[in-house]
């Protein structure tokens, strides 16, 4: 299938598409236009900043830490030790506000004190159990050590490049003031080697050169640990995010849910409900003029046993959008061919599965399989379609490709949109890739639960 519907997919590549920040096109190798970059300088200013802010953190760590513990033997120490750590906390705030400041990098803020009880010891209680506390402390201590390496090698680094660089410059002053000829190599009580003439004031500016270029590159990756070290110590836990997950999750599930029985309601209300009532209403006057006329009341229960014939299909319909029959008794190939042959377009579908996976998984792949083949139907103006399923490792995958117009994208609040957070209510993703003038490929991956004993 990717032969057939797959060329064209990859993203805009080639000379045209090497963009900057915000779209602009740079002309010069970023090799060469990082030192003057303000990305640059702002890594260099937290790289400075860092060394007496983190002596101000890790003297404050240890002195209130310290006290906290030598204060165990009494009462105090506990309180003690917990402005510390509560401390450690507003300290983690501003490190992150640092850090989103001068390295762009944006951390959530971690999982607030859950008080079990009020007042000043639950307060307490809450600080000391927190993780959050502890990690900041533990990043109060370890930033120093960190802080100091970077510190000297960026500044060793970063002085050496640009005063080499200048030195034609600037060679003139030690002759004058120093007495000397240069910069000295070697020297010894027989002889001493300067860096006076052209060619060598010319290399020296070379090595200051390089020196300069490397240094921003050393610099990114010093403030990468830094990076990791925020992220992971000052940032909420696996945990915590985890548990944020999962109730924006359940929201989401519930709202569909809820959702989907008003659906359902509706449709019965408006559809088969009032059909049936029609129909009742029908027979009651065919019942009436069954002895006067005969021939109408007949035309009458005719009429009626065609409504009947709606209201089944009606019902029918309804039935097969809740779950349908087929794909409780054959599986996905089969439902899914049955959705296939009702799609405006010639659809092949290919499912390659082993064995079937879980109910709840199996009908979401379903129902996302269908929506994706309405969409075609109603908006994509294509001739031909491919479904393809297939498991990998723990994940379902699908994909739906369509030979349409294109432009199909998640960020319009489009059905698209809906599909995407239900499946992520269930740990699932989902990536649209529809360039203007198609095709169109849609990817959805969803976790993969073997059946049990149906």
């Amino acid at each position: 299938m990717a032969t057939e519907y797959g060329q064209g997919y990859g993203l805009p590549t080639g000379p045209g598409h090497a963009r900057g920040v915000g779209g602009r096109r740079h002309r010069m190798p970023a090799a060469l236009r990082a030192p003057v970059e303000g990305r640059a300088w702002r890594e260099l200013a937290y790289v400075l900043l860092s060394l007496p802010i983190s002596i101000l953190l890790f003297t404050y760590a240890v002195t209130m830490v310290s006290l906290g513990a030598g204060l165990l033997v009494t009462f105090l120490g506990v309180p003690v030790l917990a402005a510390a750590l509560a401390g450690c906390r507003g300290i983690g705030s501003v490190e992150r506000a640092r850090a989103r400041g001068l390295l762009g990098l944006d951390v959530g803020e971690p999982e607030p004190l859950r008080l079990k009880r009020q007042g000043f010891m639950g307060w307490i209680g809450a600080v000391l159990k927190s993780g959050t506390s502890w990690r900041a402390l533990l990043y109060s201590v370890l930033q120093l050590p960190w802080a100091v390496l970077s510190f000297t090698v960026t500044v060793t680094f970063w002085s050496v490049g640009w005063t080499l660089l200048a030195y034609p410059l600037w060679f003139w002053v030690l002759p004058t003031y120093a007495g000397q000829d240069g910069i000295q190599l070697y020297g010894d009580e027989q002889r001493a080697i300067y860096l006076d003439n052209p060619f060598e004031i010319a290399v020296t500016a070379g090595v200051g050169l390089l020196f300069t270029l490397a240094t921003p590159w050393i610099v990114r990756a010093l403030t990468t640990v830094d990076r990791v070290m925020v992220h992971g110590l000052l940032g909420p836990s696996r945990l915590a995010t985890r548990v944020v997950e999962l109730e924006s999750d359940r929201g989401v599930v519930v709202d569909t849910a809820a959702a989907d029985l008003r659906r359902i309601e509706r449709d019965l209300h408006d559809g088969a409900q009032a059909r049936l009532v029609n129909l009742a209403m029908d027979l009651g006057l065919a019942k009436e003029k069954l002895r006067e006329d005969p021939q109408a009341a007949a035309r009458m229960v005719d009429e009626a046993h065609g409504e009947v014939k709606t209201a089944l299909q009606e019902l029918r319909d309804l039935a097969r959008g809740i779950h349908p029959a087929v794909l409780t008794d054959r599986g996905l190939d089969a439902a899914l061919s049955a959705v296939a042959s009702r799609c405006t377009v010639p659809v092949q579908v290919e499912v390659d599965l082993s064995e079937r996976p879980a109910p709840a998984i199996e009908g979401i792949a379903y129902f996302t399989v269908s929506e994706l083949l309405q969409n075609v139907s109603k908006h994509s103006r294509a001739t031909l379609a491919a479904v393809e399923v297939w498991r990998s490792e723990d994940r379902l995958m699908l994909q739906v490709v369509d030979n349409g117009v294109g432009g199909a994208n998640l960020s319009r609040g489009s059905g698209l949109a809906g599909l995407a957070e239900r499946l992520d209510a269930v740990d699932g993703i989902l990536v649209v890739d529809s360039p203007a003038g198609g095709p169109t490929r849609v990817t959805a991956e969803l976790p993969w639960r073997a059946e049990r004993a149906r």
